[in-house]
């Protein structure tokens, strides 16, 4: 039986740093053009170059996406840009239109083709088709269900990536034009503004200005909005599938959920196949999945098309069990401090968690903290600001800290 590769998003080169660091096998990261997300800070090819060798020197491959759907003008460029990919020998690279993987494969022949969620590949006829023209792997369609999968793995050979976590989109496999119309902003083209996150009001045809509510609720209603993908407690079902590729959405999350969220799924895929028969969904991987910000969790269409109660449009709500604070930079033992790089306020007298790649999070009180310059401050309300703070338990370089957020 195959160990799943986890495939984390990078959504720029500390993302993908982190994403490594924490237990990923794959990282999936755009470049400045041709990339499904202008909202993710992406890649130069200089930073790029940075980030396979980091990843490649940890035994980590590197997919690139180049998953818009083009129009005539975007094809520009596009050669040169593939030649440069076949050079700094990046793993795969993640398309969705026929023209783009018809330019890859002439351009940078030695790189693997990987197909887009975006193509919404959907049943076993469909991914034969991709396999005969040439592609390594399949981002299959979310709207599978896992007996569909199975069917998929029986039909074809070559490798199937699912998503098991992240956000999903109202629209099939993300092609929403909402964005499109409300704002002039394609999604397809990596712009989305996120339109079903909106509230929405029903208006009747001869009751103009008079907005009601779909439902009995003052704030509006959210009809296009579902819940975030979570599958960790489904790790049998999806490895006994033949799923090669566990993907987790989130090239525009936080370095906490990264962190988090990687290191969650690692521990349990390689809890599974240490113990497959005794394998169970342990209460801190589900805890760990409640801290980073998030909407309610679904299973989505793993066990068959979702009731409305298993994909609620009924709230836009995020949450989230903490706040991420900062990021150590370093520790010394011998003074038992911490450097902390600031990412949200914190101050004398909060209690934080810190965790690293490795083993359960430390609890501690902040008893004092002092600024980059040695002198006592009583918080840190300064983005990016460094700051001191005793910490017992040695930490290391690119621990998380967070602050419990009270209910």
């Amino acid at each position: 039986m195959k160990k799943p590769e986890i495939v984390a998003p990078a959504g720029n080169l500390e993302k993908l740093k982190m994403a490594v660091l924490y237990g990923a096998d794959a990282v999936y990261a755009g470049g400045k053009e041709f990339s499904l997300r202008v909202g993710a800070e992406n890649f130069s090819l200089y930073e790029l170059k940075r980030g396979i060798k980091f990843a490649h020197e940890r035994g980590c491959k590197v997919y690139v996406t180049a998953n818009i759907y083009a129009h005539n003008k975007d094809l520009e460029g596009m050669e040169i840009y593939f030649r440069k990919l076949e050079d700094l020998k990046v793993d795969g690279i993640i398309v969705s239109d026929p023209g783009a993987a018809l330019i890859a494969k002439e351009n940078a022949p030695s790189i693997p083709l990987h197909l887009s969620t975006q193509a919404n590949c959907t049943n076993w006829a469909s991914a034969l088709f991709w396999e005969k023209m040439g592609f390594k792997r399949i981002i299959l369609a979310r709207e599978l269900s896992i007996s569909e999968i199975k069917e998929i793995r029986e039909k074809v050979s070559l490798e199937l990536e699912v998503f098991v976590h992240g956000a999903v989109c109202v629209s099939y496999s993300g092609r929403c034009l909402l964005s499109s119309f409300l704002t002039g902003r394609s999604a397809n083209r990596g712009d989305c503004s996120h339109p079903c996150r909106w509230k929405y009001y029903l208006m009747e045809e001869k009751r103009p200005g008079e907005y009601m509510p779909i439902f009995e609720d003052e704030r509006g209603t959210y009809i296009f909005n579902a819940k975030d993908l979570c599958l960790i407690e489904h790790i049998p079902e999806l490895v006994e599938a033949g799923i090669d590729s566990f993907k987790i959405e989130g090239r525009m999350k936080s370095l906490h959920y990264v962190a988090a969220v990687v290191k969650t799924y690692r521990q349990a895929v390689d809890s599974y196949f240490e113990d497959p028969k005794g394998w169970v969904c342990k209460n801190e991987w589900k805890e760990e999945l409640s801290k980073v910000s998030h909407r309610k969790y679904t299973t989505g269409f793993f066990f068959g098309k979702p009731s409305f109660d298993g994909y609620d449009y009924s709230e836009a709500n995020y949450y989230r069990a903490s706040e991420f604070v900062g990021k150590v930079l370093k520790y010394d033992p011998d003074k038992g401090m911490a450097l902390v790089q600031q990412k949200n306020k914190f101050s004398v007298g909060d209690i934080v968690e810190i965790f690293g790649p490795t083993g359960k999070p430390i609890k501690i009180k902040i008893t004092e903290m002092k600024n980059a310059e040695g002198e006592p401050i009583e918080e840190a309300p300064h983005p990016e600001q460094l700051v001191y703070i005793p910490v017992s338990v040695p930490v290391g370089e690119n621990y998380i800290v967070r602050k419990p957020i009270s209910e």
